[in-house]
């Protein structure tokens, strides 16, 4: 299934999306509320090259809380009720800006040009050879050295049936980390009445380019990482996944999860085989792979469901990609302060990052994720958050 794209007028997406001026720092918005919940907005600090940077804070009717920041769109809290109605942090990340400013891996950001892998950092598009940054064992990972994850995003709450909703817009010029095209993307975080998070993409290029954005937020459904992520029942809903090398580069064809413990169609604790000696768990040093979701790309489906069993709480996830990288935190080591104080340790979070699949510039096999002008990318990503 190709990237769901609409014929648009290049000009007026450009207008809508971005504003009057391209990735222009704006003054701080008041707060707001309502019977439907309030956005609250707070300046944290500014930028070593001088973009003040705001975190928004979102509440809906039920209490259930999601902060984002400027720098790079990142969500820097979710915290939602376990069964006894305790509303708790769910996610991973820093206390501070200047903590996030000093890197961290991914904490809850917003990924682009291209989320994953692309082999060798490089691509051909209409017989022309892009060069990027080879930022990850020779190849490039989630664009690159200064990816989606350090711009400054322009945000700005917006009007939403659904809820609480911030608009986050960026102008990622022509050759930005090697890659072709000025790329206008507009990103929508809604908390919605219904205790569901909801993240819509959209882009246009004025030259080809490819295109595969994402989010990185590690979850962690305990409460305030209480324990790690092991004992988190997951369910995924893909008969297939996609193999890769020792670099995590793949192979080039789609592989049958039946009689792997890549198998998760039933609900299976994380941590019941993830240090199994089947080759592809040996490669990824546990999950880090790509799984083909069940039914049709560009359809809202259900991709995955998991339930941590103290707490009660449970996450579905929704999407309208072909494929979802399950990450289980294998390259946590202890040296990133987290929240709190606490040093966060391999397997303490999980990803759950709705995508094409990696290196798909690369394999012609794979969903295209080729986008032209004139077409528009889209892309809708869900959590719906619930108790058992």
């Amino acid at each position: 299934m190709m990237i769901k794209r609409y014929a648009c007028p290049l000009v007026v997406l450009l207008l809508i999306s971005c504003g009057k001026k391209t990735n222009e720092i704006p003054a701080v918005p008041e707060s707001t509320t309502s019977m439907n919940g309030s956005i609250r907005v707070d300046s944290l600090g500014v930028m070593p090259t001088g973009e003040v940077i705001n975190q928004y804070t979102l509440v809906n009717p039920n209490g259930l809380q999601l902060q984002v920041i400027n720098l790079g769109g990142t969500i820097t809290s979710l915290k939602v009720p376990d069964r006894q109605g305790n509303i708790e942090e769910v996610t991973l990340g820093c206390d501070s800006l200047q903590d996030y400013l000093k890197g961290t891996p991914f904490f809850g950001c917003l990924v682009g040009r291209y989320g994953n892998r692309i082999a060798k950092g490089s691509f051909e598009l209409d017989g022309t050879r892009y060069e990027l940054a080879k930022n990850n064992n020779g190849n490039h990972l989630h664009g690159g050295l200064k990816g989606f994850d350090k711009v400054y995003w322009n945000i700005e709450p917006i009007p939403s049936e659904e809820g609480q909703a911030i608009r986050l817009t960026y102008l990622s010029p022509d050759m930005e980390e090697g890659y072709p095209g000025n790329l206008s993307v507009e990103v929508v975080y809604t908390l919605t009445n219904d205790n569901k998070l909801s993240i819509d993409y959209r882009a246009t290029t004025d030259k080809p380019t490819v295109v595969n954005l994402t989010n990185h937020t590690y979850f962690n459904l305990t409460g305030d990482a209480k324990r790690d992520i092991l004992d988190h029942e997951l369910i995924l809903h893909a008969t297939q996944y996609v193999p890769v090398n020792k670099e995590l580069i793949p192979v080039g064809k789609l592989e049958d999860v039946a009689g792997t413990p890549l198998d998760f169609r039933e609900a299976r604790k994380i941590g019941e085989r993830i240090d199994d000696n089947h080759p592809q768990i040996v490669n990824g040093l546990g999950y880090d792979h790509c799984w083909v979701i069940s039914g049709n790309a560009g359809e809202l489906r259900l991709g995955a469901t998991v339930y941590e069993p103290q707490s009660g709480r449970v996450m579905e996830l929704y999407t309208t990609e072909p494929g979802v990288q399950f990450y289980s935190g294998n390259f946590l080591n202890g040296t990133t302060r987290g929240k709190g104080g606490k040093m966060y340790n391999k397997r303490d979070g999980f990803c759950l990052e709705t995508e094409h699949f990696p290196d798909s510039p690369n394999q012609p096999s794979f969903p295209s994720t080729v986008l032209r002008p004139g077409e528009e990318y889209r892309s809708r990503t869900v959590y719906a958050f619930s108790v058992r």
